[in-house]
């Protein structure tokens, strides 16, 4: 998929605002549970998503992005946001952080078939910039994971909570 340079970057403002929105939620639902030190890093990168969606508007300058409608994003599901079945608001803090490092790997694949794909110098440049920014993401992620409780069941185990 060949972009071009404001096509490209539309995109990728896109799914920094998707991305702090995710993390938005996944910080108040850890804060509903009590779990605080887990939805402080989920509202540090709901920062960090809207700083990087913030230096990319600086990079834009006066260049004109599109205004793609939903149907015009080239993906399938935007890469920062899984299944809205994926987590409720009795989701655990392991299963909330394995939901967000999955949304970073959907980034970062995204980032590297643009960057394998596209013809054009500063997309390929900035598409393997943004790519290493969500390895790091992955990278942080996994060292909470790896010092993070696991439950007992997965949440795809777990039983519907009765209404």
């Amino acid at each position: 998929m060949s972009y071009t340079l404001p096509e490209f970057l539309a995109h990728a403002i896109a799914m920094e605002e998707e991305a702090a929105e995710r993390y938005l939620e996944l910080a108040d639902m850890m804060e509903s549970h009590r779990n605080d030190e887990v939805s402080a890093l989920f509202r540090d990168m709901h920062r960090y998503s809207l700083k990087h969606r913030d230096s990319i508007r600086e990079r834009v300058g006066s260049t004109e992005l599109p205004k793609l409608k939903s149907w015009q994003y080239r993906w399938r599901t935007p890469p920062e946001m899984g299944d809205e079945d994926a987590f409720d608001y009795m989701i655990e803090a392991y299963n909330a952080l394995k939901y967000a490092r999955a949304n970073e790997v959907r980034a970062m694949e995204y980032y590297r078939s643009v960057t394998g794909e596209s013809g054009d110098a500063e997309v390929k440049r900035l598409a393997g910039e943004f790519a290493a920014e969500e390895q790091e993401h992955v990278e942080a992620l996994d060292e909470w994971l790896g010092r993070t409780t696991r439950p007992s069941q997965t949440w795809e185990q777990d039983p519907e909570p009765t209404r």
